[in-house]
């Protein structure tokens, strides 16, 4: 019937709200997941700079400490640990760099790190166990570990590498920060979905009581009427969905049984003032 509004169309509306609201808060909630996931793997590559940071102190410390202890006993197992740091600052230095990667200043203060200990590499360590190889000038490379230059070498790339760890540092806060508004959000976008769903269906609830079970309750006890014999009431037509074109379909055929039961009393009347002429005749 043309311009009713079905109950068909009301639950699929109803359906397709709780199912929009659904989509919604799982696409929410995934692009907070993403934000999670952003900010967890920002803090895992701070940490893994920061620990590369003290790798590379501790191979500069270790060749140091092999060069002083070759300097010292001539022994050439002493140079181990020389020859172990300058293996593992190699490694530290391409860790660092694949980590840290276009960030300009982090990059800057690196490449000078890598700067000043190359430079204590070429001009205090190669050139000290070049001189220590040689007894005649074992004491000049005594004095060029000793000198004082290589300390400037290592104060340089410690305060780059300091400058660097401060940069991450305040990234980890501001990630910190970032992961928490995150979980927040997330919290937030769950719990405000979970609700707009219950409501959802509250009002779903509420509204198939309304339209669908007690108006069925009120056709069901007028048509009890009807099997008792009772034709002179009606059924209130509220709505124009399905439920509302059924009342108005009662509603017709109880006045057409009214009507019926009219002619048949009218015709029952007829037949017996007729039966009583035929007696009376």
């Amino acid at each position: 019937m043309a311009g009713t509004f079905g109950l068909n169309r009301s639950l699929g509306s109803a359906i397709g709200a709780i199912a929009l609201v659904s989509v919604l808060s799982a696409g929410a909630v995934l692009v907070t997941i993403n934000q999670l996931h952003e900010v967890t793997e920002d803090r895992a590559r701070s940490t893994r700079i920061i620990r590369g940071l003290n790798d590379f102190r501790a191979a500069m410390l270790n060749q140091e400490t092999g060069l002083r202890g070759y300097l010292i006993t001539g022994r050439e197992s002493s140079l181990e640990p020389y020859r172990a740091g300058r293996a593992a600052l190699e490694e530290t230095i391409t860790r660092l760099r694949g980590l840290i990667g276009q960030d300009a200043e982090p990059a800057r203060l690196l490449a000078d790190a890598v700067t000043a200990a190359r430079a204590w590499q070429t001009k205090i360590g190669e050139t000290a166990l070049h001189s220590a190889a040689d007894p005649a000038t074992r004491p000049e490379a005594t004095r060029i570990e000793s000198d004082g230059s290589g300390k400037e070498f290592f104060d340089t790339f410690r305060a780059r590498l300091t400058a660097i760890e401060a940069v991450e540092e305040n990234l980890r806060a501001a990630q910190n920060e970032r992961l928490l508004r995150a979980e927040s959000n997330a919290s937030v976008t769950l719990w405000g979905g979970t609700l707009l769903t219950l409501l959802i269906c509250a009002g779903i609830a509420v509204a198939v009581n309304r339209l669908i079970v007690r108006p069925l309750l009120e056709v069901m006890t007028f048509v009890g009427r009807i099997g008792d014999g009772d034709l002179t009431g009606r059924i209130a037509v509220r709505s124009r969905d399905e439920i509302g074109r059924l009342g108005t379909t009662l509603n017709a055929m109880v006045g057409g049984l009214a009507d019926l039961a009219r002619t048949n009393r009218s015709a029952t009347a007829n037949l017996n003032a007729a039966a009583a002429e035929i007696r009376a005749s």
